[in-house]
């Protein structure tokens, strides 16, 4: 809950508007849903001792899940007005460290 926190903390901060968090769907739940400018995010929060442990605790499986809900959650909320959307993943290391990787799950 804390990582959420500090996660929703940042995006405010940044001009975001949280939209959910928690969102629960039939394929799990997103941690935080925002919007700014346009964009749409759908945001993984992750504490862990490292970058890398927060990457080892995403699985191909759980992005499936995570897309899964998203656009679940966009087809339930069309007043989510967006031109583009992403799914980002928030880690918060020790001493509450951010890192933000953006568009974590693109597949080009």
């Amino acid at each position: 809950m804390a990582a959420e926190q500090a996660a929703m903390d940042r995006l405010r901060a940044q001009g975001w508007q949280v939209l959910a968090h928690r969102a629960r769907t039939r394929w799990g739940e997103v941690d935080v849903v925002a919007l700014k400018a346009g964009c749409l995010i759908f945001v993984e929060v992750k504490a862990r001792p490292s970058l890398l442990a927060a990457g080892e605790a995403i699985r191909p499986a759980q992005v499936r899940r995570i897309m899964n809900a998203a656009r679940f959650l966009c087809a339930s909320n069309p007043h989510w007005v967006h031109d583009r959307m992403r799914l980002d993943v928030c880690v918060v290391l020790p001493g509450n460290v951010i890192r933000w990787i953006p568009d974590a799950f693109r597949q080009d």
